[in-house]
């Protein structure tokens, strides 16, 4: 076996080490010296990298994340969760940051510095950034064709329409592009959304708003009412739990 044939073994192992244990294959590559936990984790699907370093002791995640091919390490970071996210953040060299504020979207920057002063039961701490998004000026056969592109496990409830600026103009259900013209622009199509949270809002109000039925996913906008991420309710729950058990560990 050459070398290069070994490498996309030892990777095809690692992959299925962190889908059946993400918590335990996160400890044991923080233990590898940085360089052998890069040469193991690139080339790996988003999905793998995502679930290994949101587990990860942030310094460790951080220096793995930056020695990754940029658009990889990019792509990351905007999908880990948020406090992790913002963990990693300060973590980087100043050089580093300043080459990612030239790439990264300036409301998703300002999520991460300000991330630090999320209580632990908001929704800044809950929501995720990972959301499928289009212009009012797009076709509803390009968000199509966007969504066919998705593995089926992260086809979204609904997508989300912006104006220019990003600012949330409407949300479009998957389920109703069926039954849209193909030519139709989803400004045309969009429904208006009945509800909109912020990062500093609590999990208990999203809870309620849930709760009232009728709400599969909900927008998180900042002041400027540009989206920067989505909850579901299954986050409210996930993130309860973390919030429970941290308070049974302090």
């Amino acid at each position: 076996m050459n070398p290069q044939q070994t490498n996309t073994l030892a990777r095809l192992i690692t992959e299925k080490y962190i889908a059946a244990a993400p918590d335990k294959a996160a400890q044991t590559l923080a233990a590898l010296a940085t360089h052998e936990g890069v040469l193991l984790l690139t080339g790996l699907k988003a999905q793998s990298l995502i679930a290994v370093l949101n587990r990860m002791e942030p310094a460790k995640a951080a220096a793995i994340l930056r020695r990754l091919p940029f658009k990889q390490a990019q792509y990351v970071l905007t999908h880990l969760e948020v406090p992790q996210a913002a963990k990693l953040w300060k973590e980087f060299a100043t050089p580093y940051q300043e080459r990612l504020k030239s790439t990264l979207p300036a409301a998703f920057v300002e999520l991460l510095t300000a991330a630090s002063g999320f209580a632990a039961d908001s929704v800044g701490c809950a929501m995720q950034t990972d959301f499928v998004a289009v212009s009012t000026e797009e076709k509803v056969s390009d968000l199509v064709a966007r969504l066919k592109n998705l593995p089926r496990p992260k086809l979204p409830l609904a997508c989300f329409v912006q104006g220019k600026n990003g600012e949330l103009k409407g949300i479009i259900r998957t389920v109703e592009l069926a039954f849209f013209s193909p030519s139709a622009l989803c400004g045309s199509v969009m429904g208006k959304p009945t509800h909109t949270l912020r990062p500093q809002d609590t999990l208990q109000a999203a809870q309620k708003i849930f709760a009232a039925g009728h709400v599969q996913l909900l927008p998180v906008v900042n002041e400027e009412k540009i989206l920067i991420g989505v909850l579901a309710p299954q986050g409210v729950v996930t993130s309860s739990k973390k919030t429970l058990w941290q308070k049974l560990k302090g």
